[in-house]
């Protein structure tokens, strides 16, 4: 027993450093400098299930993009609505698609129906853009997207920040969660030329590899689905960190561990069926991508083994007399472990400079920050034991904040 809690606890740690190699491949960001005049047309797909709060606002955003209007069309999934959402979208002037399908529910089988119907079109377009309803993009998303396309790009993950980080501390832990991850997880990956990840939003696919691949990511993590499937094929999806999309994050804890329950979910779903597949054809093809991308596929399972080993060493460690299991930890020196968990807490509050956030609010969460962290324990072992739940769970909004607002708070 005590070989294989330290055999685990060394794969766990060498695993911890494996990600933390990467970060310092971060600190460093080189401007693009590539622009090409427009001529990429789009589809723009807004994924809604009864948002007539906030599908207003977006749409709105969009008819304001610096891009010519008749090079893209805006499209409403209006899927399994029960409110206005579609009277919004079609008396704004966009296409309202309503869809009702009671048993296959869920943002991936909407999608995957919508680029069917938009297939069966009159206008072909160059590329789909995704967005989820309660979003906001940058005025020059679009252009941003044609620059990547013109230069050969084929999958494209726009910097996906928080559009309301100062609504409460779980909102803030959110905003500094996804600073941190578009600087030293993503922009890593970018500067090293491997595959990034897709975020569920802010996504540009050309549209002749939607037609060749299918959608086919039906899960509860459709962006991690379709990641893997695109790495499967060869295909490298890049980011942009030049095109924002501004993300609505629930405001309250118990909302916001409903929404992580369902990433988890879903996140276990994609490494039990692709992770050894990705990692085998990575190990023969010699592709450091796929490797990466497979690893990335089992950190649900990392957090989830992480959580129960240390409950049970700091269990056995309370327990009167001395203890049963052998650790990790008694062989480093504890100035070395307490060294190691400060640097690394340390690159949240580097990735907030690096970012440029100035906001102080902002820093003062990171009091707070180490809650929200933990929370994904509880959270990640629950969802390994109800994985096979497929059942979506939409995030319900409370107020309406326009890019006339956000522009202002950053400025």
């Amino acid at each position: 027993m005590d070989a294989f809690i330290l055999t685990m606890q060394a794969l766990l740690a060498c695993m911890g450093a494996y990600q933390l190699f990467f970060t310092f491949f971060g600190y460093v960001r080189k401007k693009r400098t590539v622009h090409y005049p427009a001529q990429k047309s789009f589809a723009v797909l807004i994924a809604a299930h009864n948002e007539e709060q906030v599908v207003g606002a977006l749409i709105e955003n969009l008819k304001k993009l610096e891009y010519p209007k008749e090079l893209y069309d805006v499209f409403v999934i209006c899927d399994n609505c029960t409110d206005r959402t579609a009277e919004i979208a079609a008396s704004m002037g966009v296409n309202a698609c309503v869809r009702t399908n009671p048993t296959l529910r869920g943002k991936g089988y909407a999608l995957e129906w919508m680029l069917k119907e938009l297939w069966k079109m009159p206008r072909s377009y160059d590329a789909v853009v995704v967005l989820d309803a309660d979003n906001l993009v940058s005025l020059d998303f679009l252009q941003h997207m044609n620059n990547d396309l013109c230069a050969g790009k084929r999958v494209i993950q726009a910097y996906l920040d928080t559009k309301n980080p100062h609504d409460s501390w779980i909102t803030a832990a959110y905003g500094v969660t996804y600073w941190y991850c578009n600087r030293l997880w993503q922009l890593p990956r970018t500067n090293l030329g491997l595959a990034n990840y897709l975020g569920g939003t802010g996504m540009c696919f050309e549209s002749t590899l939607l037609k060749e691949m299918g959608w086919g990511a039906t899960s509860l993590v459709e962006d991690l689905e379709f990641t893997v499937r695109c790495v499967q094929r060869g295909i490298n999806p890049v980011m942009n960190y030049d095109a924002r999309v501004f993300d609505e994050k629930p405001i309250t804890f118990k909302a916001s561990a409903r929404q992580r329950l369902r990433w988890m979910q879903g996140h276990f779903a994609v490494a039990r069926r692709y992770f050894f597949p990705l990692m085998w054809q990575g190990i023969k093809e010699m592709s450091l991508s796929k490797i990466d991308t497979a690893i990335y596929t089992i950190n649900v399972y990392n957090v989830m083994l992480g959580f129960i080993f240390s409950a049970i060493l700091y269990g056995d460690k309370m327990l009167p007399g001395e203890p049963n299991f052998a650790s990790l930890y008694e062989h480093v020196p504890g100035f070395l472990v307490m060294g190691l968990t400060v640097f690394i807490y340390l690159q949240f509050p580097v990735a907030l400079m690096l970012e440029r956030v100035k906001s102080w609010k902002i820093y003062l969460s990171l009091i707070t920050l180490p809650i929200f962290l933990a929370s994904w324990w509880p959270i990640t072992t629950y969802a390994f034991f109800t994985q096979n739940n497929k059942n979506w769970s939409h995030t319900q909004h409370t107020r309406v904040i326009r890019m006339e607002e956000l522009q202002s708070k950053q400025g």
